[in-house]
């Protein structure tokens, strides 16, 4: 009995690499976006502090100098935040691109190993009528050979 093979598994085994790839591609996105978010997190905090801060000084002694630097410092904080916000939001489209890649090459994927299980399938039907086939000879043969002994 001859063993299955499937003609396109070269491409099939492409489609795995792709997807591996795809995978890790998605993974390292995930990984930005987490990173720039604890960015924006950390500015978000540090604003916070200086508004506390610039507060705190507007209520105490009224120290001019201080209070123009924490000034400038929540400006400086704003504009940063500003920017991180648009880094936070293009990591997000890469992680949605990189997720919409893997898609498509999962269903790529999927295809083709239906289309691999429809060859397995063929494959097994076409073995089992050169079994039944073999048996109808094997029956036949014995048939004759009992008939010409009589």
């Amino acid at each position: 009995m001859k063993k299955f093979s499937y003609r396109m598994q070269n491409i099939l085994n492409i489609q795995y690499k792709l997807e591996e790839q795809a995978k890790t591609i998605l993974g390292e996105a995930n990984k930005r976006l987490l990173e720039e978010q604890s960015i924006l997190t950390a500015f978000l905090n540090q604003k916070e502090n200086y508004d506390i801060q610039y507060r705190e000084s507007m209520t105490s002694y009224l120290d001019f100098q201080k209070i123009n630097e924490l000034r400038r410092a929540i400006e400086v904080m704003k504009s940063r935040i500003r920017t991180q916000m648009i880094s936070v939001h293009v990591a997000e489209k890469n992680v949605d691109n990189a997720r919409s890649k893997l898609q498509e090459i999962m269903i790529v994927r999927k295809s083709h190993e239906v289309l691999r299980e429809k060859a397995m399938e063929e494959y097994r039907i076409e073995m089992n009528k050169e079994e039944v086939k073999e048996i109808d000879q094997l029956v036949s043969y014995k048939y004759t050979k009992s008939n010409q002994l009589q």
